[in-house]
């Protein structure tokens, strides 16, 4: 029965449903698969198995009894270690917070909760989920399934690689600048960055931001469109909350894409270098659109000011949250937090009042490119998974990287337009690590971007590559 570890999460809910397995049976085979598989990826730090059988046991004692079962119903599930938990210890991967643990849940939480999912634990994440590799000074550094000695990405890279050796049924995380989507490419899974609003997001120091957002994570589209029906939704104290509800989002995804207009674009219009190993792999896999019936042609949105939008209003964003504790502890935060910090502590209003114009500009200039195309197809990530001993990678064939930023650019430019984005297993490097498509779609178009994915995940056969371990 192992093998139910690794059904994607739609089927193991199925089975839940027809009492062809129990929760407790099902979340033991996945206690027992970290049991063999957690030290090797060092993906979910904290376990809580007892309080996971209790809840289990509660799931199949309502069904039993005739209730009503929600979306999750039984499934294992594993939290970002940067969402509150009430009771699971949260530590943002911080020594400040090694041992906090919070008195409630975040509303992301308090969903999938509602929603019948059984928790098991966290995921590792980044310190504060700064940076897109897993690693903090708390629990050490989170592993590549395909490739033991590379990153896993992050900030959601514990999900990431939860997700794909089938430790968790399902996973969601957050992203500023690719959190979902990088971690998704290097593991072979599935990542959604959705649009502002779209998964209310409660409490916030910042609701009226824009730039950083929680979304689903999956083996498959259809198991993250699943999980977006959870998390979507309005509340009254997220004041930029979409109201549609999320059901919409639980409905099959099977679409005809004949006719569909896609761009193509492996360097974003030319204003980032994209290793040449990606855009080989990547290249051959957008004629798939062709075959499913698709108009596809090399373009791209006018990106200019993405740069200074984004990293004027992350370091802005990290003043606010990080300012504090940098000016109380400045030797017990990671040095990238100190800079970025550093950097918000310097800006004059003129610099936010150009960036906020700009940012503007950006909209209106990829919402007019959308009226010309359905959807943009280019790569999530710049390099393929890297050495887990880096930071962050520091050159792009040959191309200095100056930050930890640098090599995002294909990420984080798209979340400075505020577009939904959805990363999916399309390829593998010749050394065979994982390298993810990224779909971006018109502003709040999150179910035909999922529809897009959706159809070339089945037209395709990377998804299906799991790591052995």
């Amino acid at each position: 029965m192992d093998e139910l570890c690794d059904l994607p999460a739609v089927e193991q809910a199925a089975l839940l449903r027809r009492g062809a397995v129990s929760a407790r049976e099902l979340l033991q085979r996945h206690l027992d698969r970290i049991e063999r598989v957690n030290p090797k990826v060092n993906a979910i730090p904290t376990l809580v198995s007892d309080a996971a059988l209790d809840a289990a046991r509660a799931a199949d004692e309502r069904q039993a009894s005739g209730q009503r079962l929600g979306p999750l119903h039984g499934l294992p599930f594993a939290v970002k270690d940067t969402h509150e938990t009430q009771g699971i210890r949260t530590t943002w991967g911080s020594p400040l917070f090694a041992d906090h643990v919070p008195e409630r849940d975040e509303l992301v939480v308090a969903r999938i909760r509602a929603a019948g999912a059984v928790i098991l634990g966290k995921t590792n994440v980044p310190e504060f989920a700064a940076g897109s590799h897993t690693f903090n000074p708390v629990f050490g550094t989170t592993r590549n399934p395909y490739d033991l000695d590379r990153s896993a990405g992050g900030s959601s890279g514990g999900a990431a690689a939860a997700l794909a050796t089938g430790m968790t049924a399902l996973a969601e995380g957050s992203d500023m600048g690719g959190s979902l989507r990088n971690p998704a490419s290097f593991c072979n899974v599935v990542g959604l960055r959705p649009s502002p609003g779209r998964v209310a997001t409660w409490p916030s120091r910042t609701p009226w931001q824009t730039m950083s957002v929680q979304g689903p994570m999956g083996r498959t589209v259809t198991d993250a469109a699943l999980l977006l029906s959870v998390l979507a939704g309005p509340d009254p104290r997220d004041p930029i909350s979409l109201t549609e509800p999320g059901a919409s989002f639980a409905a099959p995804l099977d679409r005809d894409l004949t006719g569909l207009r896609l761009a193509w674009s492996p360097d974003l219009g030319g204003t980032v270098r994209t290793a040449s190993c990606v855009v080989e792999a990547l290249a051959p896999q957008v004629s798939v659109f062709t075959e499913l019936g698709c108009h596809v042609e090399e373009a791209s949105p006018d990106f200019t000011d993405a740069e200074e939008v984004f990293r004027t209003l992350r370091a802005w964003q990290f003043l606010l949250a990080f300012g504090p504790l940098v000016e109380a502890h400045p030797e017990s935060v990671k040095e990238s937090i100190r800079w970025n910090v550093s950097v918000g502590r310097d800006l004059t209003g003129e610099d936010l009042a150009r960036a906020e114009v700009a940012h503007g500009a950006l909209f209106h200039r990829v919402r007019e490119f959308f009226e010309h195309y359905d959807a943009l197809l280019l790569p999530v990530s710049q390099v393929a998974p890297f050495p887990a001993e880096l930071e962050y990678p520091t050159e792009i064939d040959g191309e200095p990287q100056a930050t930890y930023l640098d090599w995002m650019r294909s990420a984080y430019f798209v979340s400075a337009t505020g577009c939904p984005a959805l990363s999916v297993p399309a390829a593998f490097a010749p050394d065979g690590l994982p390298i993810g498509l990224q779909v971006v779609g018109p502003h709040r178009a999150e179910r035909l971007v999922l529809e897009i994915a959706h159809a070339f995940e089945q037209a395709t056969s990377a998804s299906k590559r799991r790591p052995v371990l």
